[in-house]
């Protein structure tokens, strides 16, 4: 069976004699190369939409390729593409390299120049490997299929603002649009998603921390499937356990939920942590939760700002959402986006917490009233992030009102418990 080779190179020179050698290969089928780290995960991922089998069984990643560096391109294809063996393609033959790569679940480094027994030798190798992944895979074993879920993260700008209970109400309107959907408890210390969901349990995500291989049966004993079809995997009860996740660990956690869920939905907190600090890296929206006040503005103009110096997520990358917004505050969403340097939300969340009060104290916001105008607005930012499927129908099915919440009500989401 001929081994299929993807390669994944940033320049035309680089391209021309990698893929002379690897067209020279025995039983070699190099595909299509691709030019960019972007390029080549949207093709992984729609070949793994319609099978494993349509997947390569070696990725040869060239260390110019861009935008995203190198290590991190390996990391995220070997997390969410796991019956691919990827190969890196690198000038540098140190042993700190090969460990980083390694560690990132490269299969394999070849240096540069290149040989033809080199790569021959290390494709061959790789190829086998995947071949084994997917003979695993094809008699039930534990391995991940899925094409790789969307990622969302909800960070509050101070602690107060309904971040928590924003980041309830996404994953909450996803689910019910018919998408799959997971909500993580990363606010490791303090976190309150149990409480407001009124659930007890055994599991965190503590008992995930130590586990380099997540398997879907050692991920479905760690999570908790809500009465509303959400998994939930909840911080730990006793905080300070929380510093046992590790930005590493966060990494292949998230890793192992995005293969099985189509959204997972991470609340950060308004703490940075190594954990929160690499789901922000990993996601593909990064929702910045603030009050219209000048101390919560001035908090997360400060956050946007440590994100862009630790290189964690850029400015132009986060969004901020506007909680408690009422026409008449002088701090208007267009000023919040001016001091910031963020996208801000269309959808503002509107101030009632007359709405909020009954539902939160009893820890029962997934049954909060559709007419509410607080949870109509937060199920239309869902929408906003492209979070559901057909949005309007299931807003209009459900929330029995007006898709997005007027700006009106006395009071604010309720802050968090102490």
């Amino acid at each position: 069976m001929p081994t299929r080779i993807l390669p994944a190179v940033g320049d035309a020179d680089s391209v021309r004699s990698l893929t002379t050698l690897l067209s020279q290969l025995p039983d070699a089928e190099p595909v299509a190369p691709v030019s960019d780290s972007t390029q080549l995960v949207d093709t992984l991922a729609r070949l793994a939409a319609e099978s494993v089998d349509e997947l390569p069984e070696v990725v040869v990643v060239h260390e110019r390729i861009g935008p995203v560096p190198a290590l991190e391109l390996v990391r995220e294809v070997a997390l969410r593409f796991p019956a691919v063996g990827v190969v890196l393609v690198t000038t540098d033959v140190g042993p700190g390299l090969f460990a980083a790569a390694m560690d990132a679940g490269a299969r394999g480094l070849v240096t540069l120049p290149l040989t033809y027994e080199d790569l021959a030798n290390r494709v061959q190798a790789v190829a086998q490997w995947s071949v084994g992944v997917r003979r695993h895979l094809g008699h039930g074993g534990d391995v991940f299929t899925g094409v790789g879920g969307t990622v969302v993260t909800v960070s509050g700008a101070k602690g107060g603002v309904g971040a928590t209970f924003a980041a309830v109400q996404l994953a909450l309107a996803a689910q019910a649009s018919g998408r799959s959907t997971a909500l993580v408890d990363l606010d490791l210390q303090s976190g309150d998603i149990a409480s407001y969901l009124d659930v007890q349990f055994r599991r965190s995500v503590v008992d995930l921390a130590a586990i380099t291989d997540i398997s879907p049966r050692i991920l479905a004993e760690a999570v908790f499937r809500h009465d509303s079809g959400v998994a939930l995997l909840l911080a730990p009860g006793e905080g300070e356990r929380g510093e046992e996740v590790t930005d590493r660990a966060a990494r292949q956690i998230i890793g192992a939920l995005r293969s099985r869920y189509e959204i997972v939905v991470v609340d950060c907190g308004a703490q940075l942590s190594g954990a929160g600090a690499a789901a922000v890296e990993l996601a593909e929206r990064a929702l910045l939760v603030t009050t219209p006040d000048v101390v919560a503005v001035r908090a997360a103009k400060r956050t946007v700002r440590m994100w862009d110096r630790l290189q964690i997520r850029k400015a132009e990358e986060t969004t901020v959402v506007v909680n408690r917004h009422t026409r008449s505050t002088e701090i208007q969403p267009a000023l919040i986006k001016k001091i910031t340097g963020t996208a801000v939300a269309t959808t503002t969340v509107p101030a009632a917490f007359r709405e909020l009060q009954a539902a939160v104290d009893a820890g029962r916001v997934h049954a909060l009233d559709g007419r509410s105008t607080v949870r109509q607005a937060l199920w239309a930012l869902a929408a906003e992030l492209g979070l559901v499927k057909a949005p309007e129908t299931a807003l209009v099915r459900r929330g029995g009102g007006r898709g997005r919440g007027a700006e009106r009500g006395p009071a604010g989401f309720r802050r968090r418990r102490e």
